[in-house]
């Protein structure tokens, strides 16, 4: 049976949020979805398209998922204007004359840019700032132009004048009315506005009519205002309004407004019932609503609509919150004070700049509105207060002021919004849905917004949504605690800062101080990160090698075999023909499966521990040093060749990622970090989706912070533009030194930042306002890091006695037989339990005999080292604070095929020591080898004596071997 056609004219923002709606609803199912965009790029994100001349690229702002289209049947025309609409015969009409039929029809065809009757208004370098398209000729205009005009002081305006100053122009803007943002601000809100617009360089003119625009005199045009002062200019923008894209109506015979907007009722259909409108098009009630929230909602309707739904649009709340030329801007309801009787109190701050009104009732018990200009931080509460009519406390202006030391936090709090408060406007998240999806295992704000899209629109609610998640957890009797293991009662950052306040250096004396038992695979790893990150100690002296986890102890990356990869540093992808030379002499002659890496290095597969010190001699001896691929730290950071040779690069990319590279090499941190510098916004380099990247511009740096690739990827965020090279690096320096300090265990920096409360905002306060004073301490921390680096690899081989950690076994030099490698394309894999040959079978005799193994001393104090005793492979753990003193287990990792088990972390559970498998970080008693993750599993243990300072293992046959083992000590 043939579907019915559902037709959508527009693909922007809101066109696109309705037919995830559709999605949702399955409606895809039902209808065949036609979109007619007119516009070359399908939907994108409007509200941050400034964010383009700081070189976000047109893919990074699309709104469109990979594979949306295509998966869920929809057909979309970009480019594709649509010219008429007959709603007799129900099709509309492209411009080539080409006609679609429909049985539904949604306009979702937007706004236009106003552009002022003036005389003049068309002349070249006259432009608006509406879409990608428009950006492009602006950018194109700026590269000949030294002053810009934005007519226009309203939200949009302001908008278009930080896109101008982005590109370095002088800028000014012109406003008819007497003051900015008008509509949303009094004169006080307005007037503070407009000092620290000032004081960013931006020029306001207000109470300004243009009557036309000539040739200049200095620049290529002159505005010439009605009071006989005039202004030249090499660029001019109009962003004075909008107005609806309504002239589809005519032809259709829709109904619209006196002053424009196709008229809809409140399921947001037309005159005719078959044809609905909705976003900026859209006229209800006589209100054409500009944000896109209330698109969103629109969309909402219509979609439950067609699904047999009666979900009716009822107006929405047009209060807003955003930054404009970096100052913090909140509307909120009747911000003017018009409704009868109410009164309002203000509060200024004069030498911060920051201004605070709220607007009540009559009788001083509900909030009607309010403006903050400067500090936004009240916003979320107090829009739910005007939105959910909650009662005022006695004093309201105790809402805005600022609380005395000693005081209880102002205002109600979450715990008083009811089930049904709206946390999230662009996707229509309740209070009720949040507590919903906490009780449903939602325990972290990102996993929260994954599962209710709140935060994920323009972000205005995050720091609401993290309280209302809090205060869930508490209800449901869940501690929001953040202990890092049973051994310690501390989070990762009360751990960082007591290492720090108490210039602590090793492990056993943070654990003697603030914790309890020996540790664990959680504890033992991060400490030795963080004693890293503070001090940058040798991570295998004796204090601090039973910490690292088998990559940092064997300063290579375990592979599924047993065996290790090398990853030699090379700096920004740099590398001389000597230094392939040496790599590719390297991988010969020890046979390792070589392939480069999407970093920009080269990556040597396939070799055993015991062949680790040799391969990093040659290594070092041709001039490499480590590369840190087996740590949490500095990865790469990854370059294109930038001004030096490319046509496009305005910087040399490749010396700057080969600066950063060699600054940060060596850092620890809570997670891997990875970078990236391109030389233009072409952005060869990828550097939008590395926790740091680095765009060149002609006039330095734009710095881009906590993006990732992944499993979950995450475009970076726009931190600083056009910064020098020294502070670009100080800037660099500050996020890293502050996510070190305040990340929790494994964190990633997207993560990190997703979970911040304030996000982006409070961190560009943090480091580029330096609000926490913290600023120099962090550069100087970052400074000592940098100062106390060492090739590890280099520490390593300079000391005979650090190669004796690196043997296959104690007491053989015969290689381990369950590494098999096979051909593959000119080179090496590891074979497959089916390729592998058969393992012979060496009958034991001499059940009971003790075996002379190795000298205690060969085996560092808690951790373990592989030994053959006959033909079994045995893992020795050497505990000297247990009776026992050593342990022995069978060496192999279950699930596995590798003999790896003596390289696993050692601690405790509960006070019963274990040992933590290396590769897939299972957990067994060294007593008995019972698995404390699975019943049903359990390895085979020998016994053990330590006779004059010599380890003795005693042969017990399989059959035999199925107690504790039984261990004595002289």
């Amino acid at each position: 049976m043939k579907k019915p056609v559902l037709a959508v004219i527009g693909h922007g923002m809101v066109s696109h949020y309705f037919l995830q709606q559709l999605v949702e609803r399955e409606l895809h199912l039902h209808y065949d979805i036609v979109v007619f965009g007119e516009e070359r790029l399908p939907a994108y994100d409007r509200v941050h398209l400034s964010e383009y001349f700081a070189g976000r690229s047109a893919q990074s702002l699309s709104l469109v998922s990979e594979g949306f289209f295509a998966d869920n049947g929809i057909t979309l025309h970009c480019a594709s204007k649509i010219v008429a609409i007959d709603s007799q015969q129900r099709c509309v009409r492209d411009a080539q004359g080409v006609e679609t039929h429909y049985d539904t029809l949604v306009l979702a065809t937007g706004s236009y840019a106003f552009v002022p009757p003036i005389s003049g208004n068309t002349r070249p370098g006259c432009l608006v700032y509406r879409t990608l398209d428009d950006l492009d000729a602006i950018a194109a205009q700026a590269k000949n132009a030294k002053r810009g005009v934005v007519i226009g002081g309203g939200l949009l305006g302001l908008e278009a004048a930080n896109a101008l100053r982005q590109l370095g122009l002088e800028t000014h803007v012109v406003e008819f009315a007497p003051r900015l943002m008008a509509v949303q601000l009094d004169e006080g809100g307005a007037m503070m506005l407009q000092r620290k617009i000032e004081a960013l360089g931006v020029q306001v003119h207000t109470r300004k009519e243009t009557r036309e625009i000539i040739d200049g005199e200095q620049a290529r045009h002159r505005l010439c205002f009605t009071d006989g002062s005039f202004l030249e200019t090499d660029l001019l923008l109009f962003s004075a309004g909008i107005r609806p894209r309504d002239e589809l109506a005519e032809s259709a015979g829709l109904q619209k407004g006196a002053r424009g907007g196709i008229v809809i009722n409140d399921h947001c259909q037309t005159s005719d019932e078959a044809i609905y409108a909705i976003g900026e098009c859209a006229l209800w009630n006589g209100q054409i609503f500009g944000l896109v929230a209330p698109g969103y909602q629109m969309a909402r309707s219509v979609a439950d609509k067609l699904a047999a739904r009666d979900t009716p649009f009822t107006g929405a709340d047009m209060s807003t919150k955003l930054k404009l030329l970096g100052v913090e801007v909140a509307s909120i309801g009747d911000a003017h004070g018009k409704t009868t009787g109410s009164q309002s109190y203000q509060w200024t701050d004069g030498p911060r700049e920051i201004y605070k009104k709220i607007v009540v009732s009559a009788d001083g018990k509900r909030l009607l509105g309010a403006v903050l200009i400067g500090d936004s931080a009240d916003y979320s509460l107090l829009l739910q207060m005007m939105l959910n009519d909650m009662p005022l406390p006695a004093q309201p202006q105790t809402l805005i002021l600022p609380a005395l030391s000693g005081e209880l936090p102002k205002g109600l709090g979450v715990a008083a919004l009811s089930a049904s408060a709206q946390i999230c406007s662009c996707h229509n998240v309740s209070k009720g849905d949040i507590a919903a999806a906490v009780a449903g295992g939602c325990s972290e704000l990102g996993s929260l917004k994954s599962c209710t899209k709140a935060g994920t629109g323009c972000g205005g609610c995050v720091p609401l949504l993290k309280q209302v998640m809090e205060h869930e957890l508490q209800q449901l009797g869940v501690e929001v605690k953040k202990d890092i293991c049973e051994h310690f009662a501390w989070s990762r950052q009360e751990l960082y800062h007591l290492i720090r306040l108490h210039d602590i250096r090793t492990f056993d004396a943070l654990i003697a101080q603030f914790g309890q038992g020996h540790g664990c695979e959680v504890c033992k790893p991060l400490v030795g990160s963080m004693l890293a990150s503070c001090w940058n100690d040798y991570l295998l002296k004796p204090q601090h090698l039973p910490l690292q986890d088998t990559n940092d102890r064997f300063f290579a990356n375990i592979q599924k075999d047993g065996t290790y990869s090398v990853v030699p540093r090379i700096p920004a992808g740099e590398i001389t023909p000597q230094g392939l030379i040496a790599i590719g002499e390297v991988a010969q002659r020890y046979n390792l499966y070589t392939k480069i890496t999407g970093g920009q290095r080269v990556d040597l597969f396939g070799a055993r521990l015991e062949q680790l010190p040799a391969i990093w001699e040659e290594l070092i001896a041709a001039g490499f040093e480590t590369g840190h691929a087996y740590g949490k730290s500095l990865r790469t950071v990854k370059s294109c060749v930038g001004s030096t040779w490319c046509r496009y690069g305005v910087q040399d990319s490749t010396g700057m990622a080969i600066a950063l590279e060699n600054r940060y090499k060596g850092l620890r941190s809570p997670h891997k970090i990875k970078m990236a510098v391109s030389g233009c916004t072409r952005e060869c380099a990828e550097a939008q989706g590395k926790d740091i990247g680095v765009i060149a511009t002609d006039k330095g740096w734009n710095l881009y912070v906590c993006g990732n690739g992944g499993m979950k990827p995450r475009h970076a965020d726009l931190f600083a533009s056009d910064l020098d090279s020294e502070a670009l690096i100080r800037t660099i320096d500050r996020v890293l030194m502050f996510y070190i300090r305040t990340a929790d265990r494994l964190q990633r920096t997207s993560t990190w930042l997703d979970n911040m409360e304030g996000g982006l905002d409070y961190l560009k306060q943090v480091v580029l306002e330096d609000s926490l004073n913290i600023g120099a301490e962090l550069e100087r921390e970052m400074q000592q890091v940098a100062d106390s680096y060492q090739c590890e690899w280099k520490t390593t081989l300079d000391n005979p006695q650090n190669r004796l950690l690196f043997r296959g076994f104690l007491n053989s030099d015969k290689p381990d037989e369950a590494v098999v490698m096979v051909p593959e394309r000119g080179q090496i894999r590891p074979a497959t339990a089916q390729e592998k040959p058969p393992m012979q079978n060496h009958p034991h005799t001499g059940d009971g005999e003790w075996e002379q193994i190795a000298a205690l001393v060969d085996i560092p104090a808690n951790a373990g080292m592989a030994a053959r005793l006959g033909q079994q492979q045995i893992a020795l753990f050497h505990l000297p604070d247990c009776v026992e003193q050593v342990f022995a287990l069978e060496n192999h990792e279950p699930g596995s095929q590798a003999n790896v088990l003596a390289r696993g972390l050692v601690g405790d559970a509960s006070g019963e020591p274990m040992v933590i498998s290396p590769l897939y970080k299972k957990r067994f008693r060294l007593r008995d080898g019972q698995s404390l993750d699975d019943a049903g599993l359990r390895l085979r243990v020998w016994p053990v004596k330590i006779l004059h300072g010599q380890i003795w293992v005693q042969h017990v046959s399989a059959a035999q071997n199925t107690f504790p083992a039984i261990a004595e000590a002289s």
